[in-house]
């Protein structure tokens, strides 16, 4: 699922930010960008993160940026003219223009000098909690995009189902036309004298079994019930899965053994629900 978070801190002579974006992605990949004096921190940061998040290809970047005019002083020249000429050299050997290469270079890993090699105890706890209030914010963002998603399939789920109303309106006269174009066409042959009546009926009753949707209907009326049901459930998005491919099937059958126009209108909207459904399902942890 998509999501997003930031956390500020400030501090007397640095400004800590931290943010967490996510893609979608069926398990959990992440990634922890942050200062390299932390980086043994990085343990506990993915513990802590892991705890809320179960499944999505997660970023967690962590800036921590000089208040003061003192920052200036800590560049660290020699990576910087590195970073230049190898940057200015693979631009020139593209045909690309190299007017903005310098501010792509300050983006650059460690182009600011660390006058200390070892972690600073408040800079850390500041940082963690920064952590763990981004966390708290991308929760909540995904939990909001939840609620909207959750709307829409009530929404769609209610559309499949009262189409469905419709096609078991239609059912009835369904049959009845079958019966009736069939009758009429015996009606017109030439040979309509040497047809055995009573196995003309059986041919009527095993034609009409055979384009019978009764079963389909049932079964997908049950679907859809039990996809709004699901939907209570936690981490079900997987599930819910399952039943929509449960639903499309009973849908995709109704649809071939109709052999009615105005039946076959209904099983087309139904489909186009149901792939709006399969689209958001993705978002559904």
């Amino acid at each position: 699922m998509t999501g997003y978070g930031k956390a500020v801190k400030e501090l007397p002579q640095k400004k800590i930010t931290v943010e967490v974006r996510s893609l979608n992605s069926k398990q959990l990949d992440l990634n922890v960008r942050m200062p390299s004096v932390y980086r043994e921190k990085e343990s506990e940061v993915r513990g802590e993160i892991s705890k809320t998040v179960e499944r999505g290809k997660v970023d967690v970047s962590v800036y921590v940026e000089n208040a003061s005019e003192e920052a200036v002083a800590n560049l660290n020249k020699t990576l910087i003219a590195a970073y230049h000429k190898e940057l200015k050299k693979v631009a020139e050997s593209l045909g690309e223009k190299t007017d903005d290469i310098l501010s792509l270079v300050m983006r650059m890993p460690d182009v600011m000098k660390s006058e200390r090699q070892e972690p600073d105890e408040e800079e850390w706890k500041a940082i963690y909690s920064a952590i763990v209030e981004s966390v708290k914010a991308f929760s909540k963002f995904r939990e909001d995009e939840g609620a909207v998603l959750e709307k829409e399939f009530v929404e769609r789920i209610n559309i499949i189902a009262k189409k469905l109303e419709e096609i078991v309106g239609l059912d009835p006269q369904r049959a009845a036309n079958v019966r009736e174009r069939l009758q009429k066409s015996l009606a017109e042959s030439s040979a309509k004298d040497a047809v055995d009546m009573n196995r003309f009926e059986q041919e009527i009753i095993y034609y009409l079994e055979k384009f019978d949707i009764t079963e389909e209907k049932l079964r997908l009326k049950t679907h859809c019930d039990y996809f709004l049901k699901t939907m209570k459930e936690d981490s079900s998005g997987r599930k819910l899965g399952f039943i929509a491919q449960e639903i499309g099937r009973e849908i995709n059958t109704i649809g071939s053994k109709a052999n009615d126009a105005g039946i076959q209108k209904f099983v087309v909207e139904m489909k186009d629900e149901l792939e709006k459904i399969k689209e958001q399902l993705l978002n559904v942890l």
